[in-house]
């Protein structure tokens, strides 16, 4: 079984107390490596190493141009390694290979080339002064140690898509990826230390959340905490990462993505677009489409296609190119998933297909669990109001379009949202009344490097990605040049 340690300071060190954990693949509930287990003095160790590396300069005051080279040629070096990362990702997220090679790899490298060429553009302003006795420009600085706390969903994807714009405007940086999936971010540290990153700047390490995380959070020598995952633990983030002294923070948190189908929509597209937006990841996807807000008019059309689409994805091995859907996390989650369709049913859900585990051997020993779809759903009830993080859809029929984005903004998330029709002012009223950062309009799931993302409500604060996403990660700082002829007294000069 393959070891793996942390990186800090550019070196390969075990956990102070040395103490490791095994990573378990969740397609078959089988260990694939042994990690090792960070705590409170590890995280102190990291943090010192960034904050050093910071403090010197040997990062932060290098040109714009200098960062992006570094990262360029770690973007090649992580396009020569794509077929392993891959693997591995595959092995600890339990996600098909197609869609690590598909997605999460060129998503990953596109993000390390993308704000490589940002650290080029990083511009102030000029503030025009009334009376020009002043000359006031505003300059863009990095915070100084970035906290990045990644999920398990998108394992090395999340991480370069905080890790990448927080180097590329001059940040250290401790990146913690999830306890279940720390392998693509291990060896994306490798390819760091290929690239030759002067020490310091990026340190990686893993551990749950209650120790190592908690641990980040509350750092005082922390500037800046990144956090992607749950809203129950995303409430915890914000308040621990008030004490002992404020931290600029970036949530990404949880969703309940609506799903409207107009009566004049593509019922082909409209269909297959929805299967990817609760199918994708095993339904593991906080801006997943999990509620089908569907007209009277094609009710029934729509349903017969949906359902015959679940039913025909291929759930399998996760190394083989042809399966669909893969396995969820681990054996809690899988837990949770079935108890909350159980819990719908009672509640006076119909389950119109799957709602079940994948008992087919040898399938049986992992997370499987199948395309599940629940008709006779109203907006009130615990199944259409909270993320079940699964492959799970729920479907509400509706008359009036006024009707459907009520109910669909009739929730604590505003992560993002989907509108299907023919009618493009239809499109564009529906995109300014959800209230969602992201509005789909005849496409779904689609999210880019370039552009930004993030929740608003309860799914997150600020945004990742993009030129916007990019900012986030600098501070702002006003710069006021006194250029007067006289400063005698400051209320009646000219």
């Amino acid at each position: 079984m393959q070891k793996f340690k942390f990186l800090i300071n550019n070196e390969w060190v075990d956990a102070s107390s040395g103490k490791t954990y095994q990573v378990l693949d969740p397609s078959k509930n089988e260990p694939i490596a042994e990690v090792a287990l960070a705590d409170k003095e590890d995280v102190d160790r990291a943090v010192k190493a960034a904050r050093e590396a910071f403090n010197k300069g040997v990062w932060s005051e290098l040109d714009g141009d200098e960062r992006a080279e570094y990262m360029l040629k770690a973007a090649e070096l992580m396009r020569k390694r794509t077929k392993e990362l891959a693997k591995w990702e595959t092995l600890e997220c339990g996600k098909p290979i197609s869609e690590s090679e598909d997605i999460d790899m060129p998503y990953s490298i596109r993000a390390m080339e993308y704000f490589a060429n940002q650290a080029r553009e990083i511009k102030g302003e000029v503030i025009p002064i009334p009376g020009g006795y002043a000359f006031d420009y505003v300059t863009y600085e990095p915070y100084g140690v970035v906290g990045s706390i990644v999920p398990w969903n998108f394992p090395l994807h999340l991480a370069t898509r905080t890790l990448c714009p927080a180097v590329a405007t001059g940040n250290s940086v401790v990146l913690k990826p999830s306890s279940f999936t720390p392998i693509t971010a291990i060896l994306l540290g490798e390819i760091i230390l290929e690239a030759g990153f002067p020490p310091g700047v990026v340190n990686i390490i893993s551990g749950p959340g209650d120790t190592a995380g908690n641990a980040m959070l509350s750092h005082p020598d922390i500037n800046m905490i990144s956090f992607t995952g749950s809203l129950e633990v995303g409430r915890k983030v914000l308040e621990a990462s008030a004490k002992p002294r404020i931290k600029k923070v970036i949530l990404e948190l949880g969703g309940k993505g609506p799903f409207i189908a107009e009566a004049d929509c593509n019922i082909d597209g409209a269909v297959n677009s929805l299967i990817v937006g609760f199918c994708l990841e095993q339904g593991e996807v906080c801006c997943a489409s999990t509620r089908l807000f569907l007209h009277e008019k094609i009710y029934k059309e729509f349903m017969e296609k949906l359902v015959a689409r679940a039913k025909s994805l291929k759930l399998g091995e996760t190394m083989d190119p042809t399966t669909q859907m893969g396995a969820l996390i681990s054996r809690t989650q899988l837990e949770k998933v079935d108890g909350c369709v159980k819990e719908a049913i009672r509640d006076g859900a119909k389950l119109v297909c799957g709602g079940e585990k994948l008992n087919v051997s040898p399938f049986n020993k992992g997370n499987y669990y199948k395309p599940t779809i629940l008709e006779n759903v109203t907006n009130d009830m615990r199944c259409a109001q909270e993320e079940i993080f699964g492959p799970v859809l729920v479907v509400i029929r509706y008359k009036e379009l006024e009707e459907a984005i009520k109910q669909a903004n009739d929730t604590v998330y505003g992560l993002a949202a989907t509108i299907w029709s023919e009618n493009i002012k239809t499109l564009y009223w529906a995109a300014k009344k959800l209230d969602a950062g992201t509005v789909w309009m005849n496409t779904n799931v689609m999210s880019k490097i370039e552009a930004p993302y993030g929740g608003n409500k309860d799914s997150g604060l600020g945004r990742e990605d993009g030129t916007i996403g990019l900012k986030e990660y600098l501070k702002v700082k006003n710069n006021i040049l006194f250029v007067g002829k006289e400063y005698d007294n400051f209320y009646d000069f000219k």
